[in-house]
């Protein structure tokens, strides 16, 4: 390739309003996944009487569907369109996508009146394999846009710092919007809670428009990678050369039991609310939002003297699994509330180092592979945070079945349940993670610069 047409695939820095654009898809995904996990298992077990055991199994059902649904969804929507040359191969999934999910979240909290058993649980595996389709249909083509528009270490940190502010209050929107309008033994208030949700969701969606928008830089470089193909590469052959690379592995397994730990706890929260204090729960989820927030500065801080993000990753991690222990001891609202600040700062640091870590690996592939196709890649990643799910929901079943939930939610052993997996489940699955991140993972800040500036070289 020359020179002027290796400088004409090369991107100018994102603005400011760039990346606050592209963070609103932060919000977005977090708000959504938050509104979720948090309210998703109790609703169906606790408000509208579907037992815990049927509730764990359309989860399990809908994680076996993520296995075939995300890669696939991930390698269809990189294929070019005739779209592509206008307005580039993500970004009218990932505003087709986010539009449309809006409408199915609303689904997923108002089935039809007299639905019970069978009937029940055939509604809420329709509306969760319809609401994660089209979600993964714009969120996994959305985090295809990071590394390919933010290509250099700094303009990366810079959008990641924002995108984590921005992000944590998406995280936050989610977990406390619910409390504000939900009243427990009140099925009705969820589905009004879905419809806040649902406009918000199209709100955002289009503020995120601007950052989301593939730059003609961008869509120059894929349609001379279209055009340069012998022939398009198989959705196996994809797969194949990602579970080759031992980093990508590292981060995913990682990323499961984080994702895991995380719904595990906020899913948690509603019930230590409802049984264990008796009252809302917006101040312990302001108190992880307070703690998430001023963490932001330190890491930042700190990553100006480790320069490996994958270090800074584990470090989190290791933090996370720390101060979840708390959580099983204190017994009053202002401790709920406290311990969560000190996770959040712990959180924080794991979310802002989450999605330049994911980069670096995303780098290392399309190194390897020659050629841009991350989609089955992401589809993959999208896939291990859905199977989180089924991990929390097996979880919720097995303590709650051992533990008389059922029988009594307020008895001694129930309540020493719904601490359990608050607190030690999500411990136990961090470190687990931290373990095989460290035995697998080879990046380094040294690898990552060379990767960079071998894409650079290459006009990928």
């Amino acid at each position: 390739m020359s020179n002027s047409e290796n400088s004409a695939t090369i991107d100018t820095p994102a603005s400011l309003a760039t990346i606050a654009s592209y963070g609103a898809g932060k919000f977005l995904a977090e708000f959504l996944t938050g509104g979720f996990a948090a309210l998703v298992f109790k609703f169906y077990e606790t408000e509208v009487g579907l037992s815990a055991g049927l509730v764990a199994a359309a989860v399990i059902i809908y994680s076996v569907w993520n296995a075939v649904n995300d890669p696939l969804i991930g390698f269809f929507t990189a294929r070019p369109t005739r779209l592509t040359a206008r307005y580039g191969r993500r970004f009218p999934w990932i505003m087709a996508g986010s539009l449309t999910c809006a409408g199915a979240f609303i689904l997923v909290f108002a089935p039809p009146a007299g639905l019970r058993d069978v009937g029940l649980f055939v509604w809420f595996l329709a509306a969760i394999c319809l609401y994660d389709a089209l979600y993964s249909t714009w969120e996994l083509n959305y985090q295809s846009v990071f590394p390919d528009r933010f290509r250099g270490a700094g303009e990366r940190a810079r959008a990641a710092g924002i995108g984590t502010v921005i992000g944590v209050l998406g995280i936050a929107a989610g977990a406390i919007v619910p409390t504000f309008i939900i009243r427990y033994g009140d099925p009705g208030s969820y589905a009004l809670n879905g419809i806040v949700f649902g406009a918000a969701a199209i709100a955002l969606a289009l503020l995120m428009a601007p950052g989301v928008r593939e730059t003609p830089a961008m869509i120059r470089r894929y349609v001379d990678q279209e055009k340069a193909r012998v022939e398009a590469p198989s959705f196996w052959k994809l797969l194949r050369q990602a579970f080759k690379v031992r980093n990508f592995m590292a981060f995913i397994l990682l990323y499961f039991f984080y994702q895991s730990a995380m719904l595990s706890m906020t899913a948690s929260i509603h019930y230590v609310g409802d049984y264990i204090l008796g009252r809302s729960t917006t101040l312990i989820f302001a108190g992880m939002l307070a703690g998430a927030l001023v963490s932001v500065p330190l890491w930042l801080l700190i990553g100006r003297n480790v320069r490996s993000r994958q270090t800074l990753l584990t470090a989190a991690a290791v933090a996370m699994a720390a101060l979840s222990l708390p959580l099983l001891f204190v017994r009053t609202y202002s401790g709920f509330t406290l311990a969560m600040f000190f996770w959040g700062l712990a959180f924080g640091g794991f979310w802002l180092m989450m999605t330049p870590a994911m980069a670096d690996v995303i780098d290392e592939i399309v190194v390897l592979s020659g050629s841009r196709d991350d989609g089955v890649v992401l589809g993959f990643r999208a896939f291990f945070g859905r199977l989180a799910y089924a991990t929390q929901a097996l979880s919720f079943w097995a303590v709650h079945s051992l533990t008389g939930f059922a029988e009594n939610p307020r008895s001694a052993g129930a309540l020493w349940g719904v601490r359990i997996h608050l607190a030690l489940i999500p411990a136990i699955l961090l470190v687990v993670g931290v373990i095989l991140f460290l035995r697998l993972n080879t990046m380094n800040a040294d690898k990552a610069v060379a990767c960079r500036q071998e894409l650079a070289d290459r006009g990928l």
